[in-house]
């Protein structure tokens, strides 16, 4: 009997936890197809994760007092896709450490937070990343006065990275692969306390994507007193994430992420996108939702692509805000996995037909 009490206290305390959840995602609804786009399409904005601390991604300009960046732009542009306004986003700031707590509680509808797809991220942490859209790199950064010019100089130094990010377990892996002896790895909350750090001596080098560390070192005073290595130690490609198994909201920002590639490859953008929309090639007329269109199977409106392109544009455009030449987070995208694949780059969309 007590066997059969306690067990029946178990399966209680399980199904008030499984419930909490459900309403905190937002999914508790009527069958078994709930998914995340019904509960964005009732709240009537998209509520999206990401960084404030990341200049280029997504960072707070205090000038306008907008989060701005690739990131940022990502998600106004699922935003569009979604609600047909790319307006209707509310920027929930997570950081490296946050960021999945704040997806699998509900907090967040979808992260866009300069995250590297690794398996253990969808294997164990249960989210689906979404398209790359940022091919990165782990490097490292020291002040120009110590005269460090390699990775190989820091053995016995403090070495800093933020919580949570995959840096954490690179670092661990240089330094073991290296046989560094008493080099330490120290870690903080965000971006900005972590050049902090290393401005106020707290640690002789900071580690994350090489991305992060020219932005703030162009952010800077005095950009000649820092010195970004040559290393890179190890791949860090960026992508969004959703809540794993939900394959209806996946599919929909996957292939809004994916159209952004595609309008960039077609030359279809925010200046010449009412030219387009009338263009008599059948693919670009679907494509557009002119005639036709992928909205339906979807679960959003046929325009939905259109939407997307004529608030932030295609995805050269957002990176050219966000990271091009008249930025000062400079990024070349010339010869670079980032450069479209008709330009021999790996920023790529299956064919639309």
């Amino acid at each position: 009997m007590s066997c059969l009490k306690l067990s029946r206290s178990k399966f209680l305390t399980a199904a008030l936890a499984a419930t909490a959840s459900l309403l905190a995602t937002g999914l508790l609804a009527t069958g078994a197809s709930a998914t995340v786009l019904d509960a964005v399409k009732q709240r009537g904005v998209l509520n999206c994760g990401t960084d404030n601390t990341a200049p280029g991604f997504g960072y707070l300009n205090t000038r306008t007092g907008k989060i701005e960046g690739l990131d940022a732009d990502f998600c106004r542009a699922m935003a569009a896709a979604v609600l047909g306004d790319a307006g209707k986003v509310n920027f929930v700031v997570v950081t490296d450490k946050s960021r999945f707590n704040a997806l699998q509680t509900g907090q967040v509808d979808v992260v866009f937070a300069h995250t590297t797809v690794k398996p253990v991220r969808e294997s164990a942490i249960g989210i689906d990343f979404l398209p790359i859209n940022f091919y990165d790199g782990t490097g490292v950064m020291v002040k120009a006065a110590s005269g460090v010019k390699s990775v190989a100089e820091l053995d016995g130094a403090t070495i800093c990275t933020t919580q949570g990010s995959g840096t954490e377990s690179t670092l661990a892996g240089v330094i073991r692969q290296r046989g560094f002896k008493g080099t330490k790895v120290l870690t903080f909350e965000n971006l900005e306390k972590l050049f902090a750090a290393l401005q106020g001596d707290r640690c002789n080098a900071m580690s994350t994507d090489k991305s992060a560390l020219a932005a703030w070192r162009g952010n800077s005073a005095n950009p000649s007193e820092y010195t970004i290595l040559s290393e890179t130690l190890d791949k860090s490609p960026f992508a969004g994430f959703v809540v794993a198994n939900d394959s209806k909201w996946r599919n929909l920002l996957r292939w809004a992420s994916y159209a952004l590639f595609q309008a960039e490859e077609w030359d279809i953008t925010s200046a010449n996108l009412a030219e387009k929309l009338k263009d008599e090639n059948p693919f670009i007329q679907k494509f557009l939702g002119a005639k036709g269109g992928f909205g339906k199977d979807f679960g959003v409106s046929d325009d939905f692509i259109a939407a997307m392109i004529k608030s932030v544009g295609n995805y050269g455009e957002i990176y050219d805000r966000s990271l091009g030449p008249k930025t000062p987070y400079f990024i070349d995208r010339a010869g670079t996995p980032n450069a479209s694949w008709v330009k021999g780059g790996a920023e790529y969309s299956p064919p639309w037909n």
